[in-house]
């Protein structure tokens, strides 16, 4: 857990040498570290612009200090363990401790000087998705600068030209770096805090691994068979809920650093998509929606007014996508009795694992799982299993929360006589009239 007043008094100094540009012979600040799983409280700015900021799912903000009129941060290029839900982790690559890095959120206009030191085996970059900058700054290494060689720092300087969502992830051996997590989201709040303010503010970054189960390490070759969704390198039941006060205005900021689109589907709401990482579309040019595709390689944000209160599912629409690793090579036995097959099937295979003949219901599956992995679908609501995986997770409205209030309020009260019942059929079916018999006139 990193100490915001001792990272703002301290600065680290390291070899001169391996900074590049201006900043040469200066003070590097200190890296900030994180060790914690969950969302971290909004870091709110005490100099400068003021700005609503931002809550990471399962993340942080990158502290800043201020040097002159530069706001400076320090990203850390490392080996991390992240874990992606309770009894599942996973040996990754990411920044300042864990994978995705943390958000680094600035104001439109701000002069940023951000310093990356490699602590990885091999040499990287880092390139700022979306945002205008120089050429010299956009981070593709052998185009547009050398690569970062392990040990060495390197110093990027621009200036937020406009206000936005983008993203931060390596040009250097990109088809592993990024298939090991290294990725984060950037925030650029506006400078007049007028513009389209909110209430609450979340982001988060998608990406996928296949990670065999038992195993450790992700599949860095595969480009299509993936089996670990993940938003900000968590799966359900790991991802935080998005704790919401009823009535506030919220926006939800999503990148997709995955291999595929994402329909991203809210229950209970319609919004409208308001941002991509190319900007803002203009209010005219909006309209409602309670699906968005998040293709690869882009950002979506949208705007929800959070009016209907209750739990409410927040997910990717393709259904795979809500499971976890276990499951992808199942064969289908639905309408085949398993009485026996089980039986036989666990002599030759005792790790094996037979399809439910009704269909995949958690209840009806044998699953003895190896170490390290996790149920295809998991998590417990209070009417029983939830059964879900992978990219799911709840917004969860209600009306006294506190304004800076992001702790999970637990289940929803459902006011009596809302919740869903069973009925009890007649004993016998009604009378059904007979093809090719004559109906009775009616007398009126």
């Amino acid at each position: 857990m990193f100490s915001r007043r001792g990272f703002l008094g301290t600065a680290a100094l390291v070899g001169a040498s391996a900074v590049q540009g201006r900043v040469q012979a200066a003070s590097i600040p200190e890296a900030a570290h994180m060790d914690k799983v969950v969302m971290q409280p909004p870091l709110h700015p005490n100099s400068g612009p003021d700005y609503r900021p931002v809550v990471t799912l399962n993340g942080w903000s990158l502290p800043f200090r201020m040097n002159g009129d530069w706001k400076e941060f320090h990203l850390v290029a490392e080996p991390v363990v992240r874990e992606f839900a309770e009894g599942m982790k996973v040996n990754l690559w990411g920044y300042n401790g864990q994978s995705p890095g943390p958000t680094i959120e600035a104001v439109e206009g701000d002069k940023v000087r951000i310093f990356v030191t490699n602590r990885l085996p091999e040499y990287t970059t880092v390139h700022w998705h979306g945002m205008i900058i120089p050429s010299g700054m956009d981070g593709v290494g052998g185009l547009t600068q050398p690569h970062i060689q392990p040990g060495k720092t390197f110093v990027y300087e621009f200036e937020m030209r406009k206000s936005g969502t983008f993203m931060y992830h390596p040009h250097s051996d990109e088809m592993v770096q990024m298939a090991m997590g290294m990725m984060g989201m950037v925030v650029v709040h506006p400078r007049d805090p007028g513009f389209r303010p909110v209430d609450r503010d979340f982001v988060f970054v998608m990406s996928t691994y296949r990670v065999d189960p038992g195993t450790y390490l992700p599949q860095v070759n595969e480009m299509t068979d993936f089996n670990m969704w993940t938003w900000n390198a968590r799966v359900f039941p790991g991802i935080d809920p998005l704790p919401v006060r009823l009535g506030d205005r919220v926006r939800v900021r999503i990148g997709n650093l995955s291999m595929t689109n994402h329909p991203i589907h809210l229950h209970g709401h319609s919004f409208a998509v308001t941002c991509t990482d190319g900007g803002w579309i203009p209010e005219s040019a909006q309209y409602p929606e309670t699906t968005t595709d998040v293709p690869v390689g882009a950002v979506r944000v949208f705007d929800v007014l959070a009016d209907n209160p209750g739990d409410w599912a927040f997910h990717c629409h393709k259904s795979h996508h809500t499971m976890n690793a276990m499951g992808h090579a199942v064969r289908n036995l639905i309408g085949v009795s398993r009485k026996d097959l089980a039986k036989a099937v666990g002599k030759l295979a005792p790790d094996g694992m037979a399809m439910g003949s009704t269909g995949m219901a958690m209840g009806n599956m044998e699953m003895p799982a190896p170490d390290n992995t996790l149920p295809m679908m998991t998590g417990t609501g209070q009417f029983g299993p939830i059964e879900m995986g992978g990219m799911f997770t709840v917004m969860k409205i209600r009306e006294d929360l506190a304004r800076d209030d992001y702790r999970d309020p637990g289940p929803y009260q459902f006011p009596k006589g809302t919740v869903a019942y069973e009925v009890t059929p007649p004993a016998a079916e009604p009378a059904r009239q007979q093809p090719g018999k004559p109906t009775h006139k009616m007398k009126m």
